[in-house]
């Protein structure tokens, strides 16, 4: 076991980029991106030091309670290897040592029904929390569309949408909307759009210089920004992300306007075209809520997903190591009462207009 020094970062990203595990969020280049957080990445290794395993760390200071640590969607490895993730561990352990953290909190990209490896990070000492339904019951989404685009043409992949989709898309087109790739320019639009649909949706914004952040560490290699015209106005818009082999839809915004023309439809048809042609396994359409009921107010972003052909998957959730148990119990009531409180002073907000 060892960590990822500024001498063997290359050595590392070309061991992500190359692993079927890969995911952007466990790269150096969304490590920057994460400007509030303190990274560190674990490697496991083989006899020779060949790097067999990894775990992007991300630690940050909670008032109050500590440091926590966090990773998402780690670890990089067969994740039916016990002994790698051992090595992996003892990593972990050895950060939360450095650091004086109460708690180590992974959410990794591993089906819920994956018995083999619940069995084994219970055995090395994790405990697993599986009951998240919605999106704020964890950082990350626990439940996501994805479509297999591996080896597939796009008339394969085009065939497996639903009609109504299908329907959408080419209505885009004859209606006149037009897709245009973006620039750091560009993002001003698309955060003016997204601002709108965050105050339509009911959910928080993150600012411009983040976009910007996110554009000066991933682009253009790893990040696109795609925005939708009519008549020469900025109507929608989509931010993808390239790593490895998958393409993940990260953020959207639409406007109240010209909705009935279905930008969006069209937006995510372009760039699943070009996942397609970049050759990527999957394309990644992220989260939606577990609660599969049309009184849900998440609903319509789960039809609209399920839509391309996608399949519903279910993660196994927050996988924990609590260093200072007493203290993570106090600080999971905490996190539940700030999020229970913020919503209820969006509702009143809302009420209010």
């Amino acid at each position: 076991m060892r960590f990822v020094t500024k001498e063997t970062e290359n050595e590392y990203t070309e061991f992500l980029e190359k692993h079927d595990r890969c995911n952007f969020q466990q790269s150096l280049e969304w490590g920057k991106v994460k400007t509030a957080w303190t990274k560190e990445v674990v490697l496991a290794e083989d006899e020779d030091g060949k790097i067999i395993g990894s775990i992007c760390v991300l630690i940050r200071k909670v008032p109050i309670f500590g440091n926590m640590m966090y990773s998402s969607r780690g670890p990089v490895c067969d994740i039916h290897d016990k002994k790698v993730l051992e090595q992996l561990t003892e990593g972990v352990k050895e950060l939360s040592k450095k650091y004086k953290a109460f708690v180590f909190r992974m959410e990794p990209d591993i089906k819920k029904d994956d018995n083999e490896f619940r069995k084994i990070v219970e055995e090395i000492g994790y405990k697993v929390k599986d009951d998240a339904k919605d999106f704020k019951d964890e950082i990350q989404p626990r439940f996501v569309f994805r479509l297999d685009i591996k080896d597939k043409t796009e008339d394969e992949i085009l065939a497996g949408f639903h009609q109504k989709t299908r329907y959408n898309i080419r209505l885009a087109t004859k209606k006149g909307v037009v897709v245009k790739e973006g620039s750091r320019e560009d993002l001003k639009d698309f955060h003016k759009i997204m601002v709108e649909t965050g105050s339509r949706d009911g959910f928080i914004i993150r600012p411009l210089e983040y976009f910007e952040k996110m554009y000066d560490e991933l682009a253009p290699k790893h990040m696109k920004l795609l925005m939708a015209y009519y008549e020469d106005k900025p109507i929608s818009g989509i931010i993808p992300i390239m790593y490895g082999n998958k393409t993940w839809y990260l953020y959207g915004a639409s406007s109240n306007s010209h909705r009935n023309l279905m930008p969006n439809y069209l937006l995510q048809w372009e760039m699943i075209k070009q996942a397609i042609a970049n050759k990527h396994d999957m394309y990644d359409f992220r989260g939606v809520s577990g609660v599969v009921d049309e009184s849900h107010p998440q609903y319509g972003l789960y039809r609209f997903k399920k839509g391309f052909g996608a399949e519903f998957t279910e993660f196994i959730g927050e996988v924990y190591l609590p260093f200072k148990p007493l203290v993570y119990k106090m600080y999971k009531f905490a996190e539940k009462s700030f999020r229970t409180l913020r919503d209820w002073k969006r509702r009143i907000k809302e009420g209010k207009k």
